[in-house]
């Protein structure tokens, strides 16, 4: 039986890091921030009642599954980027793939520090509020 999981586990492993072109800093970096945001956006929902997505501001399933979906779909593109990276004999795709959604997260988790009541320089306020605007 140990066996046998141990066969499935590295299978599987083995697949995804095939599909994902492999874990690097890139990945790694993204996996993380995608973490940190849907628990400091389910924090915000679920402690301070202040969310964004909902007109009461606590804590819902249909958005925080929604959420995962998104990300999800993430995961999806960057698998994609992988196979574009291969197509075309490049190494930068996926990067850049990854590089774009990590930032798009960083700025979703400071707007959920902002929503939690934790302070954040005046200058960084407002450029998030200039990036929310586009």
């Amino acid at each position: 039986m140990k066996q046998w999981l141990c066969t499935a586990v590295g299978v599987i492993g083995g697949a995804a890091a095939w599909a994902f072109g492999g874990w690097d800093a890139a990945l790694a970096a993204l996996t993380i921030c995608m973490s940190v945001d849907y628990i400091s956006g389910s924090i915000v929902a679920l402690v301070f009642h202040n969310s964004s997505k909902t007109a009461s501001g606590a804590y819902n399933s249909a958005y925080g599954l929604k959420g995962l979906s998104k990300k999800c779909l993430m995961l999806l593109f960057v698998m994609v980027a992988v196979q574009m990276d291969k197509l075309t004999g490049s190494a930068y795709i996926r990067d850049a793939v990854c590089i774009g959604f990590c930032s798009n997260e960083v700025l979703s988790i400071i707007e959920n520090l902002g929503l939690a009541g934790i302070p954040m320089p005046q200058a960084m306020a407002r450029a998030l509020e200039q990036l929310q605007k586009k």
